[in-house]
């Protein structure tokens, strides 16, 4: 039987495969070079946290239905207590944004969960 949480949990880093996935979008946005430096970065970035509703307003991306299939498994994690991998964050100082590198749909999740919960990251 799961246990259910009143809290969001978190990983005690992030996981490896979210820094391919991290470059891989990046690269969309920055030229490859950029992109790959920013991911070595991430990697050696200490870990910190903000409240979900300042990383969705900071980010200025619209916030995705709770049917979203990402979200239901990300929810289903939330409420039997299972660890969320932190997100990976850039700061986009031209543009006055964040940019969710990684964690799109775990920062959606969270913010649908409880808008003042902290969300573990990582930022550069």
């Amino acid at each position: 039987m799961s246990k259910t949480t009143t809290e969001v949990l978190w990983l005690a880093d992030v996981e490896e495969h979210d820094y391919p996935a991290a470059r891989s979008y990046l690269s969309l946005i920055y030229p490859d070079e950029t992109a790959a430096d920013m991911v070595t970065k991430l990697r050696a970035a200490d870990l910190t946290q903000f409240k979900a509703k300042d990383v969705f307003r900071a980010s200025g991306l619209s916030l995705l239905g709770v049917s979203n299939s990402h979200i239901v498994k990300n929810n289903t994690k939330i409420a039997n207590g299972t660890g969320l991998s932190p997100l990976l964050l850039v700061r986009d100082v031209v543009h006055g944004r964040v940019v969710v590198a990684d964690g799109y749909h775990r920062m959606c999740a969270v913010y649908g969960f409880d808008e003042d919960a902290m969300i573990r990251c990582k930022i550069i």
